[in-house]
C-alpha cells in the first residue's frame, strides 16, 4: 500500500460502484468529492434530492447514502485499497456524511472484496418468490453481515410476519391520503420504460413488477393506479421470508450504519443466490413504525423491512452518470 494520488479512472470506477446502491424511490441522494492529493473521497447528501413528505427527517436519505458508502468500501477493497472511513466527520456540517481515506496502509479486507461481484447483480426484485424457506446457515450469514456493520437482522416468527404485512397495508392507506407523499411518489416513479423516459433516476415501469393477485407481500405498488404498459398480474408467495434490520439508537449516525448494514446484507444475499426487495413504508409513519418491532426481540429501532427468497432477479433501475455525482479536485 502507498499514498500515491489516486488514478482518475480508479476514482470514477469506485464511485460508479458506490452509486449502484439502493435508495428511497431511487432518488440517488448522494454527491462525492475526491481530493486526489490526499487520497480522500467525501460523501455528501444532495439536498436537491430529498423527499420532505415521505422522508421528513432524512432517515431514508442517510440509509441510502450509507448503502452507497458500503459499496464504495467493497469496490475499494476489490481494487486492493484499505479505506479508513469516518462517519459524520465534521459536526458543523451535517451535509458531509462520510470521509474515506483510501490511501491507507492497513490490510485489505478480503471479506469485503469478495462481495464486489454482487454489486452489479443486486437489484430489487418485485416479482413473486418461490414458497421456499431460507436455510438456517444462510440466515446466519445474513445476520452476521448486519452485526459486522453495527446493526441487527432479525427474522420474526410467522405470527409477527402477518402483523408486519398488516402494518404495511396500514402504511399504504395512510400514504394514499397524504397528497404530499402521493406527489413525491408520482414524481420519482414513471410507468413508462426507462428507455422511453430517458431519465437517469427514479423507478421505471419495468421495475414495478406485476400486480399482486390474492395475497399481500411487502412490495410497494408504484403504479398508483396509473396504466403501466405490459404489466400483468401474478400470485405472490403466501408465506414470505421477512427480515427486520434495526439499530440500537435512531440518530443520523445510526442511519448511516443501517445503510451500510442493509447493503452488506443485500450483497451477501445476492452472493448466496437470493433475491430481495425492501420497503420502508411502515418506517415512514411514526404511529406505525413502533409496532413493526418484534416485542420478543432486543432490537430497539427497526430501519428496514426486507423480503428475501428465491425467484427472478429484479430489473436494474437507471443511474446518474458519474460525472453528475463526482467532483475531482
Amino acid at each position: 500500500m502507498n499514498a500515491e494520488p489516486l488514478d482518475a479512472n480508479t476514482i470514477r470506477a469506485l464511485v460508479a460502484d458506490a452509486t449502484a446502491a439502493p435508495s428511497l424511490h431511487n432518488a440517488q441522494p448522494w454527491a462525492f468529492r475526491c481530493l486526489r492529493d490526499t487520497g480522500v473521497i467525501r460523501l455528501y447528501a444532495d439536498p436537491r434530492r430529498t423527499l420532505p413528505h415521505t422522508d421528513p427527517q432524512n432517515r431514508g436519505l442517510h440509509v441510502g447514502c450509507g448503502a452507497a458508502l458500503f459499496n464504495l468500501r467493497v469496490a475499494a477493497a476489490a481494487a486492493g485499497l484499505a479505506p479508513d472511513v469516518k462517519l459524520l466527520p465534521d459536526p458543523a456540517f451535517a451535509g458531509l456524511l462520510a470521509e474515506a481515506q483510501l490511501s491507507g496502509t492497513g490490510p485489505v479486507d478480503g471479506a469485503l472484496a469478495r462481495l464486489a461481484p454482487s454489486i452489479r447483480r443486486r437489484h430489487s426484485s418485485r416479482h413473486p418468490f418461490r414458497e421456499e424457506d431460507v436455510p438456517a446457515a444462510v440466515r446466519d450469514r445474513l445476520s452476521e453481515a448486519a452485526v459486522l456493520e453495527g446493526a441487527e437482522l432479525f427474522f420474526p416468527d410467522p405470527w409477527h410476519v402477518g402483523s408486519i404485512l398488516e402494518l404495511v397495508q396500514d402504511a399504504e392507506v395512510t400514504e394514499a391520503f397524504d397528497p404530499g407523499v402521493h406527489e413525491e411518489t408520482v414524481r420519482w416513479t414513471r410507468p413508462d420504460p426507462s428507455s422511453a423516459a430517458g431519465t437517469a433516476d427514479g423507478i421505471p415501469g419495468e421495475a414495478f413488477g406485476p400486480r399482486q393477485r390474492g395475497t399481500s407481500v411487502p412490495v410497494r405498488d408504484f403504479a398508483l393506479g396509473r396504466p403501466v404498459p405490459g404489466r400483468g398480474w401474478a400470485v405472490f408467495e403466501k408465506s414470505p421470508n421477512i427480515a427486520l434490520l434495526g439499530t440500537a439508537r435512531d440518530e443520523p449516525l445510526d442511519w448511516l450504519r443501517a445503510g451500510q448494514a442493509l447493503e452488506r446484507v443485500l450483497l451477501q444475499a445476492t452472493a448466496d443466490g437470493l433475491v430481495a426487495s425492501i420497503t420502508s413504508q411502515p418506517m415512514e409513519w411514526p404511529d406505525i413504525r413502533w409496532a413493526v418491532r418484534d416485542p420478543l426481540s432486543a432490537m430497539a429501532n427497526v430501519q428496514m423491512v426486507i423480503r428475501l427468497g428465491y425467484g427472478p432477479e429484479g430489473t436494474a433501475s437507471p443511474r446518474r452518470p458519474v460525472t453528475d455525482v463526482l467532483d475531482v479536485l
